[in-house]
């Protein structure tokens, strides 16, 4: 099953009927599911919002819907994760929650007062990060805004490098890069790499530098000062490291206290950014 087959799966049916018919370029390009209360459905493209023909305004069960989807009908086993504003859906999708959430009964998550959810569209395009992963593979950032690629390079650059002899670890705090299931993985992220998912980042880091002995130790969108820490361990350790992270530029970056003494320690040796040009994705590789 495709990440946008995935996404569909947890539309409400009258909504995913109107999906399944749109034209095919918007299913190869779309990024993105939009519900709000109140509004009519929409499509997040790489150049902006639409909204999806035939549907009508989003009530309160269908928000209800998406997250009875997600969890499985089961959204308190998922309450850790609704409270921080999020669940990982089956197929590696992520489901982003908004609105006035409130504490049930025993101090559960409850959907009460939710008006807002994105589904984001997983992808999987191998090939991508071919020009990426030239031996020796050195400690490598990834960057870019929102929405722009940042999880698919990384997922190919994981398989490519996996398959390619590298013992790769990789840590998947949300369950969006290898998609793990009772089947297996939704995902191909290469014959030798090790996952560890549903833990934060920064201890699935120590434990796999702990117990997998990787070479190269993969984390998505680090964001926190405990992630920066798990990267200076990585990188002491002698292990390549390939991250991503948000953002325009590296002169932003640099400016970020969070990765201020990663550029200062050098541990990094290059960077690729990623912008969506009038083509499609364009990818700039540069040296730290």
């Amino acid at each position: 099953m495709s990440g946008y087959e995935a996404a569909c799966g947890l539309l409400p049916e009258s909504i995913r009927a109107a999906v399944r018919q749109l034209p095919g370029e918007t299913a190869r390009s779309a990024c993105e599911f939009r519900l709000r209360l109140g509004r009519r459905p929409s499509v997040t493209m790489p150049e902006g919002e639409r909204d999806i023909p035939g549907t009508d305004r989003v009530g309160t069960r269908d928000l209800a819907r998406v997250l009875e989807i997600a969890t499985q009908a089961s959204p308190y086993s998922a309450a850790a994760a609704i409270s921080q504003g999020y669940v990982s859906a089956p197929g590696g999708v992520r489901v982003g929650l908004c609105g006035r959430m409130r504490r049930g009964a025993e101090s559960a998550w409850t959907h009460a007062g939710l008006t807002s959810v994105a589904i984001r569209i997983p992808r999987e395009v191998k090939g991508c990060g071919e020009a990426f992963c030239a031996r020796p593979f050195h400690s490598t950032l990834i960057f870019s805004p929102p929405g722009a690629g940042k999880t698919t390079l990384l997922r190919d650059l994981v398989r490519l490098l996996s398959d390619g002899g590298e013992r790769v670890s990789l840590c998947d705090e949300r369950g969006e890069v290898a998609a793990i299931s009772e089947t297996g993985f939704g995902f191909d992220v290469g014959g030798r790499t090790d996952v560890l998912s549903d833990r934060p980042r920064h201890e699935a880091a120590l434990q796999l530098l702990r117990t997998m002995n990787p070479q190269i130790l993969a984390m998505d969108e680090i964001t926190d000062p405990e992630d920066a820490a798990a990267c200076r361990s990585a990188a002491g350790c002698g292990v390549a490291l390939l991250v991503t992270a948000h953002g325009d530029s590296l002169a932003e970056l640099r400016e970020k206290p969070v990765f201020r003494q990663l550029f200062e320690e050098g541990v990094f040796s290059r960077a690729i950014g990623i912008r969506m040009g009038p083509r499609g994705r364009e990818y700039r590789e540069a040296a730290l």
